[in-house]
């Protein structure tokens, strides 16, 4: 199927193939995700309730480290503890170029990440901690005759929740060369292909239906096998502990084959420029969320009254920096607040003592104190929409 892009440019093409890029996988044990379900489960792998307390799942997860490290230093497979902020994909690229493995695990990543982690408490009471925790994931890395790198991380603490990453470029480069396809691939992007239709034609494999059942057969293939280092296979077939899998994010791309490179660069040049035109730095900023929208918020009075704010003007102050008056809004009877030393209280009238003609600022709150003038100087003069009564009509009550 072809795009307006491709129709524009493909007098400068040699071909296009569309490709199923980055696929995640989320692998979870349903039953371990209730509180109810995760101790049935327990029962079953266990034979009671028991040992089910905080301290044998913290001993499940050590025990999981345990295997791992140990099971690396027997096969020579490297460990690698992550720190916050490193690029575990960069790190696994840079091995796989020196590995001399074919096929099974090379690697192993270990980080910090959020993972569900039950807290039981008195009487084997269950419930989830919260916030949710930063527990060891551990990322490994294999080799598959199918379907190249991939990846499988589990969380070391039950019920092991885990993620299955594959790469949909890795599937067809395994695939074209069991079909004899010559071909130069540099990261994500194959760069000299001997045939372009059949490489297309692999490509759209991962579009059928069966694509079902060949990610199936790949997450059967490993996941229970990096699940030995928590529970054993007699441990899973006792507890019945199987996953089940949904997506979490799949990446379709379009790929463009140019031949020549220069005339590849100029086009995308311009594209970047034309996207870059309309855009400035604070909306793109906004956009990838990096800064928050503002958000502004009407302020209300504490004696429920809907209020309106006011900037005091500057300059309208005296030689020692006393606030001397201001503007209220359009048929507010508020008056400017006081100059004095003393005690600035402008009260709203409650009783007729309050309302005296002697009262000045009977309708407005109370503005500052002397002893805060500094702090509330750029602060805004709140008046009440609802004017009070005039002293005529005072007298008369």
């Amino acid at each position: 199927m072809s795009d307006g892009l491709s129709t524009l440019y493909q007098d400068l093409l040699n071909g296009s193939y569309d490709c199923v890029d980055r696929i995640v996988l989320n692998a979870y044990f349903r039953m371990g995700h209730s509180p109810g379900g995760f101790r049935v489960w327990w029962r079953a792998l266990t034979g009671s309730d028991e040992t089910l307390e905080n301290a044998y799942l913290m001993r499940m997860a050590g025990r999981f480290s345990r295997r791992v490290r140990g099971y690396a230093k027997a096969h020579n497979i490297p460990v690698i503890d992550c720190s916050v902020g490193e690029r575990k994909h960069d790190i696994a690229e840079a091995y796989l170029t020196e590995t001399t493995v074919t096929e099974g695990l090379f690697l192993v990543l270990v980080g910090r990440a959020p993972a569900p982690v039950w807290d039981v408490s008195a009487k084997h009471h269950i419930e989830r901690k919260k916030p949710t925790p930063y527990v060891n994931h551990y990322s490994f890395h294999i080799l598959d005759p199918d379907w190249g790198h991939l990846t499988i991380k589990i969380s070391g603490h039950p019920p092991f929740p885990a993620q299955v990453i594959l790469n949909g470029h890795e599937y067809v480069a395994c695939q074209a060369r069991k079909a004899a396809l010559s071909f130069t691939k540099e990261g994500n992007c194959f760069t000299a292909i001997s045939d372009a239709a059949g490489l297309a034609k692999i490509a759209d494999t991962l579009s059928e239906e069966r694509t079902i059942g060949r990610l199936s057969q790949v997450c059967e293939r490993w996941i229970y096998t990096c699940l030995c280092f928590a529970l054993d296979f007699d441990e899973q077939k006792r507890s019945g502990f199987r996953y089940q899998y949904s997506n979490y994010q799949i990446e379709y791309s379009r790929n463009l084959v140019f031949e020549v490179g220069g005339h590849m660069e100029q086009v995308f040049q311009a594209l970047i420029d034309r996207s870059r035109a309309p855009l400035d730095l604070k909306t793109i900023k906004t956009i990838l969320g990096n800064k928050h929208r503002p958000k502004i918020r009407r302020p209300t009075s504490r004696y429920g009254h809907s209020a309106g704010t006011e900037q005091p003007r500057r300059g309208a102050r005296g030689s020692r920096g006393r606030r001397r008056s201001t503007d209220s809004f359009p048929g507010s009877t508020a008056a400017p607040a006081r100059t004095s030393r003393a005690r600035d209280w402008a009260r709203i009238p409650r009783s007729r003592s309050d309302c005296r003609p002697g009262r000045r600022n009977a309708g407005a709150i109370r503005q500052s104190s002397p002893r805060r003038r500094r702090a509330t100087q750029s602060k805004p003069y709140i008046v009440v929409d609802e004017p009070t009564k005039s002293v005529a009509e005072q007298k008369s009550h």
